[in-house]
């Protein structure tokens, strides 16, 4: 066999060698990925996330799949003439663009479901309907009523839990019910988040169009691979966090707090980045932990 033949084989030993201690460690645990931003867009990138949800699966993880739409949401409310809105980042949503909505975001789901299905996994898409999963009340953006924009209240995780217990990967897509049984739409980061927390997930993965946690967002070689609660807090209050990194990041702090283990912001326009965060001593995005969490990769980002 040829030298370099077999370097690359080497190679490829030593990088299953590599993800042995993670495997054992998340084996049978909970992994929440919130799928979303460009990763939807790209069928070369969506591929590459859905390949590395199913290896998850089948190493023995138990992921739960969230996505959002709204770039296709946006697409097809000018589709029939409409003209998005947004107020302080959030959609307007009054009741025709809620039935756009709800269509477009549960076509993804089921596009989501066929991809895994077609790598041999058996998953189930549902919604935040389903189940009682997701109860909601209606959002208000700085006291401004934008419509069926939900804010989570509740979340009755037994639907999530029954499907991971028959060993399907679920896919869930940010829609919810408030008490009088009107449909809202979530934000598909607050519904990651709290589902992560509610099934006490090992990890919470957010995929991005952004490397990770910059201390200056100007400045890429300021990129933090590893953050605690208290340096994110820090950072927020230092005023170094702004726009769409800040609700991000809050909700990471948040979820660190009420029990999730770990949660990495990811750049998901890099093809495999969930492996590659999971799987390597070096990891890519930036990871927020607890203030009392030790390291577990081996070697230093």
């Amino acid at each position: 066999m040829e030298e370099k033949r077999m370097e690359d084989i080497l190679k490829k030993a030593e990088v299953l060698i590599e993800a042995l201690p993670y495997i054992q460690r998340f084996n049978r645990k909970i992994i929440v990925v919130k799928y979303g931003g460009s990763a939807m867009l790209d069928e070369g990138l969506k591929k590459s996330v859905i390949q590395d949800v199913t290896l998850l699966k089948l190493v023995g993880f138990k992921p739960i799949i969230v996505h959002g739409g709204g770039k296709e949401i946006s697409t097809w409310v000018g589709k029939v003439g409409m003209e998005p809105q947004f107020v302080n980042g959030l959609r307007v949503t009054d009741e025709p663009t809620m039935e756009i909505a709800e269509m477009v975001l549960n076509k993804v789901n089921k596009s989501l479901v066929q991809m895994v299905q077609e790598l041999g996994v058996l998953s189930v898409g549902i919604s935040g309907k389903d189940g009682g999963l997701l109860s909601v009340k209606k959002k208000l953006s700085e006291g401004k009523d934008i419509g069926y924009v939900g804010e989570i209240e509740g979340v009755n995780p037994k639907i999530l839990y029954d499907l991971l217990e028959k060993d399907f990967l679920p896919i869930v897509c940010p829609i919810g019910l408030d008490k009088d049984y009107q449909t809202y739409n979530i934000n598909a980061d607050d519904a990651a988040c709290a589902i992560a927390k509610a099934v006490n997930a090992e990890k919470l993965a957010f995929l991005t169009d952004i490397e990770g946690v910059y201390k200056d967002p100007q400045d890429p070689k300021t990129l933090i691979s590893e953050l605690s609660v208290s340096a994110a807090k820090d950072l927020i209050g230092d005023g170094y966090i702004g726009g769409g990194m800040l609700p991000k990041l809050n909700n990471c702090i948040e979820a660190i707090e009420e029990g999730v283990s770990r949660v990495h912001i990811l750049d998901g326009r890099i093809a495999h980045c969930l492996l590659l965060e999971i799987f390597t001593n070096q990891g890519i995005g930036t990871a927020i932990i607890g203030d009392q969490e030790t390291r577990f990769y081996h070697d230093e980002k």
